[in-house]
């Protein structure tokens, strides 16, 4: 089974939990690293490894509340690995939450859906 990864929330970095084992895939705060690519890669990784023996469902939950351009990159990527899932007959969500009022997070995961062959679903959250 695969370890769980869990990266503690800072002022400039989310909480990140990915946990196979109790079907968790989180990552939730704002994203501001000075790195993207070294931020994300740990991230990416532990996503390829999974990909190989996914859970019949996969929910991977955004809850942002903000991030740059770099880091919207990093999150295209990402979910362009979570796609690869579908790939070995296995199920995977994308679940975008936000604040009702955060009209950028709306637009981001609005956006995000457009490009992504994912079932997508946007949650307001009051």
């Amino acid at each position: 089974m695969l370890k769980k990864l869990k990266l503690t929330a800072t002022d400039d970095l989310p909480l990140v939990i990915l946990d196979a084992k109790n079907n968790m895939f989180r990552i939730t705060g704002r994203i501001l690293p000075e790195d993207g690519n070294v931020f994300f890669e740990p991230i990416l990784e532990w996503i390829r490894t999974y990909i190989k023996e996914p859970n019949d469902l996969t929910e991977f939950h955004f809850n942002l509340d903000y991030y740059n351009s770099s880091t919207a990159r990093m999150i295209t990527k990402l979910i362009v690995e979570l796609e690869k899932i579908q790939e070995v007959n296995k199920d995977v969500k994308v679940i975008w939450e936000y604040e009702e009022d955060d009209e950028v997070m709306l637009e981001r995961g609005e956006e995000l859906k457009s490009i992504s062959y994912l079932p997508f679903e946007l949650r307001g959250k009051s």
